[in-house]
């Protein structure tokens, strides 16, 4: 059963059993299934609390100057939110390569992505190698 996480610290790393353990073996994957779920809970937990809290302001502001700082640390807030959306997808997109198989491998080499790199950021889904090459390219379009 997953428990409930109050942060991202509380989402521990992975811990090999063995120094020979296969890469994305059963309890590798057990593992970030369970740390991209509650990653994901803590996210939409955040967003709950910005809908109430946006709900319970709207009714408690009667001055404009007051009514414009609100306004302003919405937007600010929904721009957080809206970022957080995004992050949303791709927890779901890298839960789906869990259920497809894919998940740990990258998606233009299809080498491994490795432990590390998926503790630092579980939905990832090039190796180092294949994105340092894709920002290259992307710099040097611009």
């Amino acid at each position: 059963m997953q428990k409930h996480v109050k942060s991202l610290e509380d989402l521990p790393n992975y811990r090999p059993k063995s120094d020979d353990e296969s890469y994305m073996n059963v309890d590798q994957i057990e593992h970030f299934k369970n740390k991209l779920i509650a990653w994901k809970g803590l996210i939409q937990d955040e967003i709950d609390g910005t809908m109430r809290s946006i709900r319970e302001e709207e009714s408690q502001v009667t001055d404009s100057l007051d009514r414009a700082s609100q306004e302003h640390s919405l937007s600010i807030e929904l721009k957080t939110r809206g970022r957080e959306y995004k992050l949303l997808k791709k927890i779901d997109e890298a839960l789906m390569r869990i259920e497809f198989g894919d998940y740990g491998y990258c998606k233009i080499t299809g080498d491994e992505i490795g432990i590390e790199r998926l503790d630092a950021r579980p939905t990832s889904d090039l190796c180092i190698q294949a994105k340092n090459q894709l920002e290259q390219k992307e710099r040097s379009l611009n």
